[in-house]
Parts: structure tokens; sequence; C-alpha cells
């Protein structure tokens, strides 16, 4: 890419086969220079530039001096941008991810001059600029990712509840970690919500921009188009469709409203239907033993066998 763009580049092959006829596959992959198969050679090159792990790529300047570290990451990250690999060039890179998070833009950040759109689940494309004013969900996830899907169940919950008493306010896009397209296809299909195209680049951007190390996650952008938090997956998984607009403060007030509740309850109690004194616990998710319905937060709970009953189940012994 950089070469038809007529910059000037050269890469030479230093290579850490075992053998000349390992080198000769793996070079005959490649459309650049080598030095001649040389173990020796290659030990004194590798001492001379610190190279410490593989792949490792060091940028020389016209007189043979690094002027870089490593850019194995900084081409992973930004690709054919990262050029002329300097610090100054790192630095304006990382200065434009800044802007890019915090700027206030949702359009910047998911679309560009060759993309105005992102993707549903039935082939359909959706306009970014309609995202602009809501609260948007960047979900990052995969379908080969077992806590990903088990996510998935909360926030498509979580995001139906919204969609049905709030309206369209709150939308999700997909920031996919598939294999392939294939599974980018199943992946999606069981999702209400839109996503990014499969092959489109931006997907690897943003997991740079947001400094995703692991998924799922999900990052909640504010109607203002500005990072409301980076944690949205342990506020669904806490309080589901209940925190929107997942701001600090509706956090807060929630987190209010359940030591209220707490405190409004007694700390222990004997039930008809348990033999057993149940104590009043809070838990993050549970199934009632009684009606056999989901409940969260306050339940009372039994000390000596698995046993839980909602709050409202409870019918205490005279």
């Amino acid at each position: 890419m950089l070469r038809t763009m007529g910059k000037e580049l050269e890469i030479v092959f230093i290579s850490l086969d075992h053998d000349e006829d390992g080198f000769n596959a793996h070079f005959e992959t490649m459309p650049w220079l080598t030095v001649p198969f040389d173990m020796n050679l290659h030990k004194k090159l590798r001492e001379r530039f610190h190279v410490v792990r593989i792949p490792s790529l060091v940028p020389l300047n016209l007189d043979g001096q690094s002027v870089e570290e490593d850019l194995i990451g900084l081409i992973e990250d930004f690709g054919e941008d990262a050029f002329p690999f300097t610090k100054k060039r790192r630095e304006e890179l990382k200065a434009i991810d800044d802007s890019m998070r915090q700027g206030g833009k949702i359009d910047q950040l998911l679309a560009h001059p060759g993309r105005d759109y992102v993707v549903g689940s039935d082939g359909g494309k959706a306009l970014v600029s309609k995202l602009i004013g809501k609260t948007v969900g960047l979900y990052f996830g995969a379908h080969w990712c077992p806590p990903c899907r088990a996510f998935t169940a909360q926030l498509v919950e979580a995001y139906n509840q919204l969609l049905s008493s709030r309206g369209d306010c709150f939308e999700v896009v997909l920031v996919s970690s598939d294999r392939d397209q294939k599974e980018f296809d199943v992946n999606i299909s069981s999702m209400p919500w839109l996503a990014l195209p499969f092959e489109d680049r931006t997907r690897q951007d943003l997991c740079r921009i947001f400094n995703i190390k692991a998924i799922p996650a999900l990052v909640l952008i504010g109607p203002d188009g500005k990072p409301i938090s980076t944690n949205g997956k342990k506020i669904i998984t806490l309080y589901g469709a209940k925190a929107f607009p997942f701001t600090q403060s509706s956090i807060e007030e929630i987190e209010e409203s359940l030591r209220k509740e707490g405190d409004s309850l007694p700390r222990q109690i004997q039930d008809i239907k348990h033999q057993h004194v149940l104590k009043l616990d809070m838990a993050k998710a549970y199934v009632c033993n009684y009606c056999e319905r989901q409940g969260k937060f306050w339940a009372f709970s039994c000390d000596a066998c698995d046993y839980d009953l909602h709050p409202t189940c409870v019918e205490e012994a005279s």
C-alpha cells in the first residue's frame, strides 16, 4: 500500500529460520528484500538491534540507526497510517485517538468517507447519522466467546425493555471480534440491534481507541456523543434497563433507592414455606424458589441450603 502511494520505504527480511529450506519457503511469500541466509550474520544483527522476540520490525534512518522502538504494535494498531513510523507520528496518532474518543461525534467514530452506514441482522443498512442524539452502546463481542453469549442475553433483555418503555432512545452497535464473516453472520442473527460491517477496519480502530483488552465489553456513548462509561457491561449486569441513561447520577439514584428498600426490609424472617431462617441478602441475580422467576438485588436467602425467596413472596409464620 505505501509503495503504491509513492512512499519511500523498503523492508529487508532477517530470517531466524532454523535452516535454509525453511528460510526459502518463508521468503517466497514476501514482496521485499532479504539478506542471504547466514545464521552467524543473523545473530549479529539480532544483537545489534536488541531483538528479543519475533516478529520484530526495526525502523532505520539513512545512517542505519534505529529511529523508533519495535514497530509491530504500531503497525498492527494503525496500519499504513503509522508511516513514517517516527515518535512524532506515534504521538500524532495518539492525539487523534484521544480526540475521537472525547470529541462528541458519533458519526466520526462509526463512519468514514467510504461508509456512512451500519448494518442490521437482516442485511439492511442504517445511516450512522440516525444515531446522532441517541445513547449508543458499542458492544465488543464475538460468537465464539461463551461469556459474550451470556452477556448478549442480558443486553437483549435491557435493550427490549428500553425499546418498549422509552422508544428508540437507545441503540447498540456490535463491534465484532468474530473470526470470519460466517461467524459474524451467526452472531448478528441473534441480535436486535446494528453492527459495523465485518470487513471494515473501524472495528479494530474502536478497540484501540477505547483500549478494549477483553470481551465482552460495552462502551456507553451519551446523546452528546461523549463517553458515559467504558464499563457498560457491569452497569447492564447489575442494573439492566433500570440504569438508563447510564449516567453516574442515574446509578447513584438506583443505589440510593436500593439502600432505602433494604432498610425497609427485616434482617431475617421465618417463612412458612421453608424450615430454616432466611436472612436478607443482596444478590446480583437469582431465581426465587417459590415463584420461580428471576430476581435481582434483595433476596431472603438460606445459609443452610440453596434457597432464595423474593421479598414479595414472603409469608411469615405467625
